[in-house]
């Protein structure tokens, strides 16, 4: 099983090496296996070699090692008091949300926003980007009336459906400017 924070495949990728590497296979005879199964990008030979080197020395742990640095800021406190001033004020800027949370960078907040909660800006307004079992609901039931319309109108009912997405258009009138 791998740590919360490592990428799975990467671990799988380490298991598949020490195992092979457990049946006496080479560096290259490992590198050579994990293309033909997994495609020729997926390691390189080096990195193969480095984990058999340092099976070889004992390790028997697959995961990466924790590492010294500099700890997030953001845990799960943050990441609710920014998803309750979202709710609490929907138009509002980074900026502005940077000037509540003050030793928050606005690089951290945008990614909280928009990774770690979702939320996507749409006409000055954060909202969420999954929809609701209502919305969903919704658009079930349009789609059923859509179709049973379809079924009596047939051809001609599809002829008056005009289609579009959120995209908005200028218009410029050279005339008033």
């Amino acid at each position: 099983m791998c740590a919360s924070k490592e990428n799975p495949a990467k671990c799988e990728m380490r298991g598949v090496i020490r195992f092979l590497w457990a049946k006496k296979l080479s560096a290259a005879d490992i590198h050579r296996e994990l293309c033909a199964v997994y495609g020729p990008n997926i390691l390189s030979e080096g990195v193969v070699r480095q984990w058999v080197h340092f099976f070889k020395d004992g390790r028997k742990n697959i995961h990466d090692e924790s590492r010294s640095g500099r700890p997030s800021v953001v845990s799960a406190d943050l990441i609710k008091g920014i998803d309750e001033k979202i709710r609490l004020f929907r138009n509002f800027t980074i900026t502005q949300l940077s000037e509540h949370l003050p030793n928050i960078s606005r690089t951290v907040l945008y990614e909280t926003v928009t990774g770690k909660l979702g939320y996507r800006k749409f006409c000055a307004r954060w909202v969420p980007k999954m929809l609701t079992e209502i919305h969903k609901t919704s658009q079930m039931g349009a789609a059923l009336k859509f179709l049973s319309r379809y079924h009596t109108g047939g051809e001609d009912f599809l002829n008056r459906i005009v289609t579009g997405d959120e995209t908005w258009v200028a218009h410029v009138n050279a005339e008033t400017k």
